[in-house]
């Protein structure tokens, strides 16, 4: 492939994974649950470490460890799927009345690409997010952070295996955590 083509292919794979995370917001922003979930893997890992205030010199500390330490949350699709479902029953009582949320996403990279050439079947991305959250007249929500995402090709379309969210804040100042990042 010539530097020209390789370049041209880069490029589309960003645009392309680009247009998959903004339009997984579109989902998240218009509750459109189920079609949100269908962009998981069946083995797909959804979570987020909790962030410490450390010494400049401990970085190692600062998130928890997966699967050694507590975390916001931890879960895979069939979790996901049931807090899909517990939120769609209308008696879910963090979301009666439901959620009004903004996903903005920025600062896309493709990280790795495998295997390298015109056509990965798994991407690394990372990205920046920040989520607004309003629900009744008074619970206001913002919430700053990283994304990173193992995107999987499964049957020509982009699917979710991977999602380590953190958060910039150490200290979550939101009621509960029922919206999804």
């Amino acid at each position: 492939m010539s530097a020209d083509a390789g370049a041209l292919a880069r490029l589309l794979l960003q645009r392309e994974i680009e247009d998959f995370l903004y339009g997984e917001a579109e989902l998240l922003d218009t509750r459109r649950f189920d079609e949100w979930l269908d962009l998981f893997t069946e083995d797909a890992r959804y979570w987020m470490p909790m962030r410490r205030n450390v010494p400049h010199d401990d970085r190692e500390r600062e998130l928890t460890r997966e699967g050694l330490d507590v975390n916001w949350f931890d879960e895979g699709k069939d979790t996901l799927g049931r807090r899909v479902a517990q939120i769609q029953t209308g008696i879910h009582w963090a979301e009666e009345p439901p959620s009004r949320t903004c996903h903005m996403v920025s600062n896309v990279q493709i990280a790795r690409a495998a295997p390298a050439g015109p056509a990965p079947t798994e991407v690394l991305a990372r990205c920046r997010f920040l989520v607004y959250r309003n629900r009744v007249e008074t619970e206001t929500d913002v919430l700053v952070g990283k994304r990173e995402d193992v995107l999987r090709r499964v049957d020509g379309r982009w699917k979710i295996a991977r999602r380590m969210v953190i958060l910039d804040q150490s200290v979550l100042l939101a009621k509960n955590l029922t919206f999804f990042i």
